[in-house]
């Protein structure tokens, strides 16, 4: 098995979703001969609580990584310990981003990563967190002395991912590689710069939602993104041109995604943290031909990031673990499940970090269905929108006398989802405080009062509220 997950990668930034900006066809290849569910979203969308639900299959309230720079402690059997005790040979490479950073201040993101918190994976060359991908820091197994990535990370890191398979391209020995990719992630221009020059003057074609008056910021950023995102590709070439040519590639499961998404300012807002497509939607390609054949089709059923566990571990027909809480969409993927999509996908943010604290959003609980998303802050019912008949989310029908029975009904299905996961909701400041996490420098962001560009929300949390 191979996985594959880039950093920020949105799902409306592939050309097979429709964005004529993008120059990725091995990508869109791959998707035409793969399952694309192409309702998937990140739960917790910011990098640390949604990689933990990866490794997990649990929901961050469960597993304790609801903010960035926590350490992860599970206390079931991880992904990697799974495959792992059931014969297959684990390697991660890459960004890992679960260690944590105790002191609050990023001080372990440089730091070795003991072995025994890979949490089950044994070949190792890895970095906590860093986002210089042309001096690029990793570590090698338990050893503490710090090693560099020649040039442009993702390209080194897929040649070793590449050796890999081919040193464990054997029958009796199956593997389970992660690769983790720093990339389409801020800094944004520092792509290769054959890859900055495809985008240096190109016309783009930019989302509706983005603002007028932060048009051209938003087109500066995207050029640097899409340039990541051009050179990853190249990136999936070797990787599946590597599969095909150790005779394996039928035999593989390939699995493409993203830990979140990135507004790049859309609503006006930066990075990720939000409840709005371009935050929560990620791309989620599974190509596995033995059983699934190479004809692609899409699913309509949502898939969150707990459920990525238990489906993996069921389509290589192991057992999944006790405390997992996420859903098995094997059958799904198989055909032979429903395609459910009135089904919806739980969002969570526990507690506002950085940027949701900078646009001053409070703490937030919300479902995201094929065709709406109903979000609850702190502060009580905050956004509702149709997905199919307002694809660009400009228009909140929350409170409003039209709306009243949809939102009553998404209302009734929040609290049900609450009960069944044993979410309190409670005020962020709980969460911190039983945590120990009030001296880390992402909660402690200063809060400013933003209004939504449409005119249809304004920020929740209390203290960025305009005084009378």
């Amino acid at each position: 098995m191979l996985f594959v997950l880039c950093d920020e990668w949105r799902s409306q930034a592939t050309g097979y979703n429709g964005d004529t900006n993008v120059t990725a066809p091995v990508l869109d290849r791959l998707a035409k001969e793969s399952i694309s569910f192409d309702n998937a979203v990140s739960d917790c969308p910011v990098c640390c609580p949604a990689r933990a639900s990866i490794m997990t299959g649990q929901y961050p309230l469960t597993h304790g990584v609801f903010i960035n720079d926590v350490e992860l402690k599970p206390h079931s059997p991880t992904l990697a310990e799974t495959f792992a005790r059931a014969g297959y040979r684990t390697g991660y490479i890459g960004k890992w981003h679960l260690y944590g950073s105790p002191d609050g201040n990023y001080g372990r993101r440089l730091a070795p990563v003991p072995a025994d918190k890979h949490l089950g994976f044994d070949y190792w060359k890895a970095c906590e967190c860093s986002h210089d991908y042309n001096h690029s820091l990793y570590y090698e197994a338990s050893d503490p002395t710090p090693h560099y990535w020649p040039g442009y990370d993702a390209f080194s890191q897929t040649d070793d991912a590449c050796a890999f398979m081919e040193a464990h391209a054997k029958p009796s020995e199956p593997f389970f590689l992660f690769l983790s990719l720093g990339p389409p992630h801020f800094p944004l221009h520092t792509a290769p710069q054959q890859y900055r020059e495809m985008y240096r003057t190109r016309t783009l074609n930019l989302r509706p939602n983005v603002p007028e008056n932060k048009r051209a910021e938003a087109e500066s950023g995207l050029r640097g993104y899409y340039a990541h995102i051009a050179a990853l590709d190249t990136c999936l070439e070797r990787l599946l041109t590597k599969l095909e040519r150790l005779n394996i590639a039928d035999d593989t499961v390939v699995v493409f995604t993203s830990d979140h998404g990135d507004m790049m300012l859309s609503q006006g807002l930066t990075t990720k943290l939000y409840p709005w497509d371009e935050s929560l939607r990620i791309p989620f390609l599974l190509r596995y031909p033995r059983q699934l054949g190479r004809r692609g089709r899409r699913v309509k059923t949502p898939l969150n990031m707990p459920d990525i566990m238990p489906s993996l571990l069921s389509i290589a027909g192991l057992k999944v673990p006790d405390g997992v809480q996420g859903k098995d969409l094997s059958a799904i993927a198989k055909g032979r499940g429903e395609d459910a999509a009135k089904d919806a996908a739980f969002i969570n943010l526990p507690v506002p970090i950085t940027e949701a604290r900078r646009y001053g959003f409070a703490a937030y609980r919300g479902l995201r269905s094929v065709q709406y998303t109903y979000v609850r802050s702190v502060e009580g019912p905050w956004l509702l929108y149709d997905n199919q008949a307002d694809p660009f989310q400009k228009r909140n029908l929350c409170n409003r006398p039209e709306a009243a029975d949809v939102q009553s009904n998404m209302e009734r299905q929040l609290t049900s989802r609450l009960r069944s996961l044993n979410d309190e909701f409670l005020p962020a400041e709980e969460y911190v405080r039983r945590a120990g996490v009030g001296h880390y420098r992402e909660v402690n962001v200063k809060v400013n009062f933003t209004e939504s560009p449409w005119g249809d929300w304004k920020s929740t949390l209390s203290e960025a509220k305009p005084s009378e």
